[in-house]
């Protein structure tokens, strides 16, 4: 294996997803070039194109359409492709379609290069993560998927717009699976540090129960939201791309939610799903207990059985 140039990223996958993340890669600054792959080569070509008349209000960077030869050296390589999810579709129920795609993808990956980090973007992410893990021979700390990044980011929106506070000061997580099963982890939900009950109340927000599970809800349903008003989502999941990239090019160390391989995790061992992990230029380096109500405990057991069943079902 030649060496890795940690300048270079390759997105696979030039659908909304892929295109929407190229785009905010290119925004970044982080790398120096950028290949993309798509079945329809036309349609990579347009991206890179369209994408790279806005470098003279960028920073330079060589964006172009390639195919895997191309991505020997690249140092992450971010897999969106896979067929989208339909309105009235459930993210699992895209799991057949998109693990034979992955069959024909990820193999011609690793045969070019068997040195970077692999961030997969498409859905259901959970078990395409476990998919290309499996397929790729990668290690697991340099396999992982983009999880609950997003959920745990519509959380944070939604609780800033709630007590009128900047999102970035809301500390709270979504964990699970990226789909129907996720938990919202109010136990340690915090602002700045103060437990967010208090901090409701301060902002004068008694009913906690109820704006907990309406506020848990609109984060789950809000992807079917968006699908039936505007057919898919992108600009959301490109900005959590581009964050995790970030944390993983600068080696960061950043805690994020991501979708990796757990180890008895509160229990739950073999199959990935997304808890705060640090990430950093050997990808996953570590997950980060975190600490859960007897109740989110047992959500997040059946949230694992739920993937289990599927792995089960497609391994």
């Amino acid at each position: 294996m030649g060496t890795l140039n940690n300048r270079k990223v390759a997105v696979i996958g030039c659908g909304f997803v892929g295109a929407a993340s190229a785009f905010a890669i290119m925004e970044s600054g982080l790398f120096s070039e950028m290949v993309l792959i798509d079945m329809n080569h036309d349609k990579a070509e347009g991206e890179a194109l369209d994408i790279s008349h806005g470098l003279p209000f960028s920073k330079p960077m060589q964006i172009y359409a390639g195919d895997y030869k191309d991505i020997s050296d690249a140092a992450v390589i971010v897999v969106t492709a896979g067929a989208g999810q339909k309105p009235g579709e459930t993210r699992l129920d895209l799991v057949k379609k998109n693990v034979s795609i992955f069959k024909s993808i990820i193999p011609q990956i690793s045969e070019v290069n068997k040195d970077a980090i692999m961030l997969i973007v498409a859905n259901p992410v959970d078990i395409l993560t476990y998919t290309a893990w499996k397929l790729s021979g990668y290690p697991e700390n340099r396999v992982f998927g983009s999880g609950t990044t997003l959920d745990t980011a519509r959380l944070k929106y939604l609780l800033g717009q709630h007590l009128d506070v900047d999102s970035r000061s809301v500390h709270a997580f979504i964990v699970g699976e990226h789909g129907d099963s996720e938990i919202a982890v109010w136990s340690s939900a915090n602002v700045s540090g103060i437990p967010i009950n208090r901090f409701c109340e301060m902002r004068g927000h008694f009913h906690h129960e109820e704006a907990m599970q309406r506020i848990a809800e609109d984060v789950k349903n809000s992807a079917y939201e968006i699908i039936n008003k505007k057919g898919a989502t992108y600009y959301g999941i490109a900005m959590s791309v581009r964050r995790i990239l970030e944390a993983i090019i600068r080696d960061e160390k950043t805690i994020l939610p991501i979708s990796s391989i757990q180890h008895d995790n509160h229990g739950v061992s073999g199959i990935a799903f997304s808890m705060p992990a640090i990430v950093g230029k050997n990808g996953v380096e570590a997950t980060v207990p975190i600490s859960l109500s007897q109740e989110e405990e047992k959500a997040l057991k059946e949230s694992a059985s739920t993937l289990q069943k599927v792995i089960d079902d497609v391994f």
